[in-house]
């Protein structure tokens, strides 16, 4: 089971950005796939997490009205549409999967390696 992040990078205040994260060898069909973030000297933070049978969506507090988290037909890419970004977004964003949102907000389950993204 593999799960590979792409789309992150350097983007201004304000700006979007994009990420996918695809997933081989693992279905979110009965469980759910999502994001969480760290910062250097900072806490694990969960972002979103969608399940996959419905495709209803938790956010994080801090990222509630700003981020948009979404699935393919086949429960096996997510997407977290990043919209209006800010210093404070400036973290290590990993993909995640598991049988419940808090495996994957807290990263507890399965987790890719992380991508980039930085505000500034």
């Amino acid at each position: 089971v593999q799960l590979v992040e792409s789309g992150g990078g350097s983007v201004q205040v304000g700006g979007s950005l994009r990420l996918s994260c695809e997933a081989s060898g693992y279905t979110s069909r009965s469980g759910f796939m999502g994001w969480h973030r760290q910062a250097p000297g900072q806490y694990r933070e969960g972002v979103a997490a969608i399940y996959g049978p419905t495709g209803v969506a938790y956010y994080g507090d801090s990222v509630k009205g700003r981020f948009t988290i979404s699935q393919d037909n086949t429960k096996t890419t997510v997407y977290l549409q990043m919209d209006n970004l800010k210093p404070e977004d400036t973290a290590m964003y990993t993909c995640a999967a598991g049988a419940g949102y808090t495996t994957v907000l807290e990263g507890l389950g399965l987790r890719g390696q992380g991508t980039q993204v930085t505000v500034s």
